[in-house]
């Protein structure tokens, strides 16, 4: 993938450099500066989350939560393993709010539980459900509108929350009709 990006990069400086040498330099800076700013906004949302899920996990109420939705959650997974249940509502709930990188390891350790308990089922269902990632708080999506200036960032709050329930309940009927049982 590094191979494709450096020669796509290459192959259009060199071109730009051939209709705009006055130009490229400037641009090349601009685009820089436009990528530190956007990096920089999603890393301070990303600190901001990933810490609110440390205090949640270190002050118990990630347990609790763990513990009130292991039955839904059992039910929806066709699983009882408190542990991997656990992983797969923080991963939930990360998507929930948003965070498309939060919820990686935590969705990678519920499905290593999952498939060592051979239940495919419910690894099929937790890659289905990160996929449509049903989401209350599109916080990374408000954080790049803000960042390229938008005067209103959260104005896709009920839209994302429309479009990701539909896709998220679709997916996870087609996944129980289809799914084997486990």
């Amino acid at each position: 993938m590094n191979a494709i990006f450096s020669a796509v990069f290459l192959i259009a400086a060199a071109i730009f450099l051939i209709y705009d040498p006055n130009g490229f330099l400037p641009a090349l800076l601009d685009g820089g500066q436009k990528a530190a700013t956007l990096s920089l906004t999603l890393l301070a949302s990303y600190c901001v989350w990933l810490g609110f899920f440390k205090v949640l996990d270190r002050s118990g109420l990630a347990d609790k939560l763990a513990n009130r939705l292991a039955r839904p959650l059992g039910k929806l997974f066709r699983s009882s393993d408190r542990e991997a249940l656990g992983y797969a509502s923080q991963n939930i709930a990360a998507n929930f709010l948003g965070l498309p990188g939060a919820p990686t390891p935590l969705g990678v350790k519920a499905t290593q539980k999952f498939l060592a308990a051979k239940n495919g089922y419910a690894a099929d269902m937790l890659f289905v459900l990160n996929a449509t990632s049903l989401q209350l708080l599109p916080t990374t999506v408000i954080a790049l509108r803000a960042a390229a200036g938008s005067a209103a960032p959260a104005d896709i709050f009920l839209p994302t929350l429309l479009a990701t329930a539909v896709s998220s309940v679709l997916g996870a009927a087609l996944v129980r009709l289809t799914g084997k049982r486990a």
